[in-house]
């Protein structure tokens, strides 16, 4: 039998998604929506395998190999699998600089 995790969202990361959904459906509701379920549901199939995911390349050029993303083109859904749970960090617009936009967060929380 496979272990099942719980899937947790940092307000960050539903931050993030809030974000995409209400930029895309100021142009398009319905295609905002679907956009807001396929996110939504890979998130929630990481309960079964979270490893699926591939390690963040820019952490892991740094050594730091504990972030895992899935790829929902154009996003990335960054997380983290601790224990019997998988943390969605953020939600990024693969178009932009990562590592900008990670920088700017570390920052944020001195």
């Amino acid at each position: 039998m496979r272990k099942s995790y719980n899937v947790w969202w940092s307000e960050t990361a539903e931050n993030d998604l809030i974000y995409i959904v209400e930029y895309i459906a100021g142009e398009n509701p319905l295609q905002a929506n679907k956009i807001f379920g396929d996110i939504r549901k890979k998130a929630e199939n990481l309960h079964t395998f979270p490893d699926r995911g591939r390690i963040v390349p820019e952490l892991k050029d740094q050594g730091i190999t504990l972030y895992r993303e899935l790829i929902i083109g154009p996003w990335r859904m960054m997380y983290r699998v601790s224990e019997d749970s998988v943390y969605v960090l953020s939600v990024l617009d693969s178009r932009q600089n990562v590592e900008d936009i990670l920088l700017m967060r570390f920052i944020a929380l001195k």
